[in-house]
């Protein structure tokens, strides 16, 4: 890497990162199983919990496949047109694994849930991800 040149992270602008349909939907799920996991963790640092078996143990309550699957159900009455289309895209998507203790159709919703997160995130729908995100919260606390 060249002397000078700074890498960012965390920007969303046009340029840095592929547009997201020239993304496949498991490129798509694989940055948004990443930002789940990150809303996730903040959420549990925010409730006081700072042992890290701990907190890992509560991030699985909402990381888990079937606990996805159960949340793209949950979202799905309340996704714009465009963010249907990504989560059937992200869902119908072929992977050559399953995860372990999760059946195929658990999977395949849980890869359209952290594909629908991973499509607002590259597109920088921040507002949308954070509520979606904070009903997903709530919905797995209740």
């Amino acid at each position: 890497m060249e002397a000078g040149v700074t890498i960012d992270f965390f920007s969303v602008e046009s340029g840095v990162l592929p547009r997201p349909e020239e993304m496949s939907s498991l490129s798509l799920a694989y940055i948004g199983d990443a930002v789940w996991e990150i809303m996730v963790r903040r959420h549990l640092l925010v409730t006081g919990e700072l042992r890290p078996n701990r907190l890992h143990k509560a991030a699985v309550r909402y990381v888990r496949a079937g606990i996805q699957a159960k949340l793209a159900r949950y979202l799905e009455p309340l996704l714009t047109e465009p963010e249907q289309q990504v989560f059937r895209r992200g869902r119908n998507a072929k992977s050559a694994h399953v995860r372990k203790n999760a059946d195929v159709i658990e999977y395949r919703h849980s890869t359209g849930f952290e594909a629908l997160f991973g499509y607002l995130y590259i597109t920088g729908q921040f507002e949308r991800m954070q509520e979606l995100g904070a009903g997903c919260i709530r919905f797995v606390e209740e």
